[in-house]
């Protein structure tokens, strides 16, 4: 096992530990969450643990499956016990920017219907701000609305790329039927404020900004696994 991924093995054990007999659990994207799933799967099969899952992208769904944890829905537990996901780089502040698996919309509708937001990653997905090291923020657009949203990222201050899909021409499509645009910001002061910016952009499904919708994040390190935890306002 390298040592990223042993980072997030541990930050991922520490996380299902939050996870009780009878819990509805949303169940992240991406390869962190993943592991997560895999791990209360086997919690599943091998202590009895009774659990339903609420999965935040086909991937995460797929998984859960494979894994034998029993799956529902929003319509019928609007209120989920708690959530385990990733996230693309993170504050002390528990600031976070998600999406890079294009499942932001779902991921950030699961995190609000969560009691409990649990965050899990590597140390390397740690910065003093957000946008820090070149990284982009993702934000779901609807497909008709492409063109002059990447004008409006660019009066922002944004470097807009539409992220295209692999295997095929043209742009990924989200679960949603949308697409993505990675928008390029440099550091960003006031995560916050700009997430509101972008989001009152016409044709902007959502962004991947996730600011005070964390609780608890485990950060993986060499020997070591770092807790933040916020209360939520």
């Amino acid at each position: 096992m390298d040592a990223i991924l042993e980072q997030k093995q541990k930050a991922a054990l520490e996380a299902v530990k939050h996870v009780k007999d009878n819990f509805i659990v949303g169940l992240g994207s991406g390869s962190t969450a993943a592991l997560a799933i895999e791990a209360l799967g086997k919690q599943v099969k091998t202590q009895n643990l009774h659990i339903k899952g609420i999965p935040s992208s086909y991937q995460a769904f797929q998984l859960a499956v494979d894994c034998g944890i029993p799956i529902t829905t929003l319509e019928e537990h609007p209120q989920i016990d708690v959530t385990i996901d990733g996230a693309d780089q993170l504050t002390t502040e528990l600031f976070l920017i998600k999406g890079g698996g294009a499942a932001l919309a779902r991921e950030k509708i699961v995190a609000a219907a969560s009691k409990q937001n649990i965050i899990i990653a590597d140390q390397n997905k740690k910065a003093a701000h957000l946008g820090a090291n070149n990284q982009f923020v993702p934000i779901e657009v609807i497909p008709f609305a492409l063109t002059p949203v990447k004008q409006k990222l660019c009066e922002l201050g944004a470097k807009p790329v539409v992220r295209e899909a692999k295997g095929k021409l043209g742009p990924i499509l989200t679960d949603n039927g949308n697409a993505v645009i990675d928008g390029y910001f440099g550091e960003i002061a006031n995560p916050a404020d700009l997430a509101v910016k972008i989001k009152m952009i016409p044709g902007v499904v959502e962004t991947g900004f996730f600011v005070g919708l964390t609780d608890i994040a485990y950060i993986g390190m060499d020997n070591t696994v770092e807790k933040i935890a916020k209360q939520r306002k």
